[in-house]
């Protein structure tokens, strides 16, 4: 499906019209030159353009005739009927007209005058409709340098150039050039002519495309319905220029499947157009092409295929009709042959748009992808996968490279939203694995596709930060800082007591932050793309080796990846509506020799479920743990030991619920998992190539356990008050600001365990800094220097948890919110995951705002922790409850604690999965540095603790609640010694 292009004749017309330098000479014929001029501009405004093609030939024939054929009013005649006979799809009578005002404005005013720069604007938006988007940019730059020359940088003239230069960018596949020239010219036009004058709807409709071509929806639809609004008020509701933006807002409902509201978009569009247009106009052409495929799309083809049939009859009849717009018809008009099993007359459809998409936009660019994709359903519908392979390949291709140049400049929120948009196609490719999994071929694209796609969020984000700090940019750090003090904001606001705001202006608050957020985000990921840009992945067909070559010789990767199955090919005379479908799982591995295997291990339902049965069994310490832990072992782990031989190295990177499991704990009927491989966990596979950038390892390492709570209980529970059960948003608002003032009302249980734990890694590593009781602040983890290692051990906590046990490390109560319903908490992930360290104390008052504040001192959110700067940090250890745990986004991770910590920098994350007990989580961690000591990997180390305190504490509620996320490696800071046994006597006390 294409966007409307006729607000670029607009932007023509507005560039110039009544800015002519030269004044019409007193006499008869110039006065009857200058009447004929503007009854043509009449006309022009009512859409009557071969009227106006008529009167704009007689002025020009009485200007050449008066003035001669170098003056500036025929100049600005020309001008019009190109613009005339462009609108009318003759583009070959547009262009010489179009460059003729060129000629003349440069040879009488000079070629820096802002005269030329309107007729490189004329010359360059015809040349956007023609598909030549490269020579388009370059006349649109040197518009916007005149014009910024001649009237400075807030100018509307200069909007206008901004707003065409962006979606030149935009046509070539540019987004993230384009964006900020919208943003600006939008910014230019409200501040100078009004927020609702007709102009504005320019930069409005085109910033609406950028979204919708990154189906960011929700962006995209108040800003048509505002530049609707403003139109009908401006030029009544049944003018043609309110045809793109009907019509590009339907696009937007077609594409959420509100087909009702679509359909009666298209339909007005269509009578505005009948009515204002001839019936063969190209512009018809494009909103006929998407009324058929709206009804396409409800299977209702034997209407779409006379809509379609028309459409292409009207643009094979326009002079050069190699357009892109020609290319979108064929394709869709192929996928409609191919719903309807009409194979034969689909194929050279697509191959016929293929090629003049090749030609109009190059081989790159990302409008292929969907041609190509399309193109392979028909191969496989045909039994054709040698044929299909190379078309998949090529479009998986496409999207990567669109995805590398898209991330560079996107904010972490903005990056997730194009992930999820590019999903689609990725799922596509486990379907195909799925129905050929015995295929290498197809194994090897797969895998391409999971090492490259999963996990890329938290991996962009931190290489913007690593990039940062390593950069040194002055400023850059500045505007980090900015966003790391935004974060407190965010954090503290999110869960305060709206006062006398109203849910609205709170709701409206709290999007103001966020989006102030993205937006520094955004500028710190511009400033930082030249750096990352040269620390790129491995391209798609060398991905795979990359990462097989970096497994040690005895290892195996296993990537799980949860996907939703569709038919691969569209069954004949199916509706096109989207269906849920369903949920599987698929286990890809891959051996240090690239060689591959895949399976498919079914529904996600009944491995979640049972994944979560374990999790909550292990939490609870139920005796009955064992026939969860066998369930789950036959669904997601047995049907692979057959691909392993005699591998016992795993490096596991899960997805969804498996994400949130530690596979130690499964059982084979006989013996723990922990008994017979060596787990080391992954985001995804990517992290085991080598870093291509000097990690500059810390030495330091510092403790911070046994938090002071007393300065922060001062303040009563009473304080917190019942929250108004009348109105349910005001009641989660309510909840919303007790989570921050129960945080602080608590009478945190003390945590001596924690203590000896400090002190116990003191013991073993004189060079240890501790930091205890009072000084466990919030304030002196911020303040620290990169660590080598960093040791938290104190109370955790992720919200929607049940309560917590006598002598654990979990927040016992959230005040009024601890036992909300999951959607009465703060929607970001990162705002519900946290720690709780020391704390000045709270002010006098006992009230609710008190006890906010005195919260603000403890509470440290994932969200600020994400700020930090541990890059060189090789070990984090999270020696709480739930530090693990957060909201699953399939393909992405868990978001919570562990993204924050890796998003900051560490090299690898230590952290629970349940709610830990205090004494015995230290004995687990003595043992865990001693063998850290001994020069064990960090992974390794962990696993050797917990099979020795296995033996004296059998439940895996006690050994498995902890995983080590990331590199295996040695730590750098510590020399190897030789192991002393370690005393894993049992705890005293509970």
């Amino acid at each position: 499906m294409q966007r409307m292009f006729r607000w670029l004749a607009a932007v023509v017309l507005c560039c110039w019209v009544g800015t002519a330098s030269g004044e019409a000479k007193p006499g008869a014929r110039l006065e009857a030159a200058q009447k004929a001029y503007s009854e043509a501009m009449t006309l022009y405004e009512a859409g009557k353009y071969a009227e106006a093609v008529t009167r704009g030939e007689d002025a020009l024939t009485r200007w050449e005739a008066e003035l001669g054929g170098a003056s500036p009013d025929v100049a600005r005649c020309v001008d019009l009927l190109g613009l005339l006979h462009w609108l009318q799809g003759d583009f070959d009578r547009a262009e010489p007209l179009f460059q003729r005002g060129l000629e003349i404005r440069e040879k009488a005013f000079g070629k820096d005058h802002p005269d030329v720069a309107d007729s490189l604007n004329h010359l360059a938006n015809l040349y956007i409709q023609q598909g030549r988007y490269t020579r388009a940019q370059q006349l649109h730059e040197r518009a916007l340098t005149i014009r910024e020359a001649a009237f400075g940088k807030d100018h509307p003239n200069v909007a206008g150039s901004l707003n065409n230069l962006a979606t030149a960018y935009k046509s070539q596949g540019f987004f993230e050039r384009a964006e900020p020239l919208y943003q600006r010219a939008l910014a230019i036009r409200e501040a100078v002519q009004g927020k609702n004058h007709l102009k504005v709807t320019g930069p409005l409709s085109n910033l609406a495309n950028l979204y919708v071509e990154q189906g960011l929806y929700g962006r995209a639809e108040p800003l048509y319905l505002r530049a609707i609004a403003i139109r009908e008020a401006a030029q009544g509701k049944n003018h043609p220029d309110l045809v793109s933006v009907l019509h590009n807002l339907a696009l937007v409902y077609l594409a959420q499947e509100l087909h009702e509201r679509a359909e009666l978009l298209f339909r007005r569009a269509v009578a505005i157009q009948e009515a204002a247009l001839s019936k063969n106009h190209p512009e018809l052409a494009m909103t006929l092409t998407n009324l058929a495929d709206l009804y396409a799309s409800q299977g209702l083809l034997g209407r779409a295929e006379p809509l379609f049939q028309r459409a292409l009859t009207i643009l094979e009849s326009v002079p050069g009709n190699n357009h892109r717009n020609v290319a979108s018809l064929l394709h869709d008009l192929a996928r409609l042959y191919l719903e309807q099993g009409l194979y034969d007359r689909a194929e050279p459809l697509f191959l016929r748009a293929l090629a003049v998409q090749e030609t109009a936009l190059g081989k790159d660019h990302p409008a292929l992808a969907q041609t190509l994709n399309t193109f392979a359903q028909l191969r496989l519908a045909q039994h054709r996968l040698d044929d299909a392979l190379p078309l998949y390949t090529r479009a998986f291709a496409i999207s990567e490279h669109r995805l590398r140049q898209e991330a560079l400049d996107f904010s972490e929120s903005r990056l997730g939203s194009f992930l999820q948009y590019l999903r689609a196609d990725e799922q596509g490719l486990y379907a195909l694995l799925r129905a050929h999994p015995g295929d290498a071929r197809v194994r090897r694209l797969a895998l391409g596709s999971v090492l490259l796609h999963k996990g890329r969020s938290v991996e962009e984000t931190a290489d913007i930060s690593r990039t940062l700090y390593r950069s040194l940019d002055a400023e850059a750090l500045d505007i980090l800082e900015r966003l790391r003090g935004l974060r407190t904001r965010l954090a503290s606001f999110s869960l305060a007591d709206p006062g006398a705001l109203s849910p609205t202006e709170y709701q409206q608050r709290l999007k103001a932050l966020a989006d102030e957020g993205d937006a520094l985000e955004a500028e710190l990921a511009r400033r930082s793309a030249p750096l990352r840009g040269r620390t790129a992945l491995p391209p798609p067909d060398k991905i795979v080796d990359r990462v097989a070559a970096s497994l040690p010789q005895d290892g195996v990767l296993i990537e799980f990846i949860a996907y939703v199955d569709r038919p691969l090919v569209p069954k004949p005379g199916m509706a096109r509506v989207k269906r849920p479908g369903t949920l599987r799982y698929l286990a890809l591995v891959l051996f240090p020799d690239a060689t591959t295997r895949a399976l498919d291990l079914g529904p996600a339902a009944p491995i979640d479920r049972a994944a979560t049965r374990l999790r909550d069994a292990l939490a609870r310490r139920d005796a009955r743990f064992e026939a969860s832990a066998q369930a789950l072992y036959r669904l997601a782990f047995q049907p692979l030991r057959p691909l392993l031989g005699n591998r016992r190295r795993l490096f596991l990177s899960p997805d969804a619920q498996l994400s949130l499991v530690p596979f130690d704990a499964l059982h084979d009927g006989r013996h723990f998992l922990l008994d017979a491989f060596d787990f080391t966990y992954l985001t995804s596979g990517k992290e085991l190539l080598p870093r291509t950038w000097d990690s500059r390892p810390a030495s330091s390492i510092v403790v911070l356990a046994d938090p002071d709570f007393h300065a922060s209980a001062e303040t009563p529970p009473q304080a917190l008050g019942p929250t108004p059960a009348h109105d349910e948003r005001s009641a989660s608002l309510g909840r919303f600001s007790a989570l921050r003032a129960g945080l602080a009302a608590t009478p945190w249980t003390a945590l001596p365990g924690s203590r000896q734990e400090a002190e116990s890694i003191k013991r073993l590593l004189p060079q240890a800094e501790l930091f205890l009781g009072p000084e466990a602040t919030k304030q002196r983890l911020f303040l620290l220097p990169t660590p080598g290692v960093l040791h938290l051990a104190t109370h955790g906590f992720f919200l929607e948890d049940a309560s917590a046990p006598r002598g654990s490390r979990a927040v016992v109560s959230f005040g009024g919110l601890g036992n909300g319903a999951p959607r009465d908490h703060p929607p970001d992930p990162l705002l519900r995951s946290g720690l709780v360290l020391a704390g000045a104390p709270a002010p006098a008052s006992g009230t609710l705002d008190a006890a906010s504040a005195s919260a603000d001192r403890t509470m440290v959110t994932a969200l600020e922790l994400a700020g930090l700067n541990l890059w060189g940090t090789q070990l984090v250890v999270l020696a709480a409850c739930d530090t693990g745990r957060g909201d699953v986004r399939l393909g992405q991770g868990v978001f919570g604690l562990r993204r924050a910590f890796v998003v900051a920098g560490a090299e690898t994350v230590v952290m629970s999965l349940w709610k830990v007990n205090d004494a015995k989580t230290g004995t687990l961690m003595e043992a865990y540095y001693r063998n850290l000591l001994a020069g064990q990997g960090r992974a390794t180390a962990l696993r050797e603790a917990m099979r020795e305190f296995q033996r004296i504490q059998p439940h895996p509620h006690y050994w498995a609640p902890f995983i080590a996320v990331g590199s295996d490696a040695p730590l750098h800071a510590l020399a190897p010694r030789p192991q002393q046994a370690p005393d894993l006597s049992p705890p005293r006390g509970p």
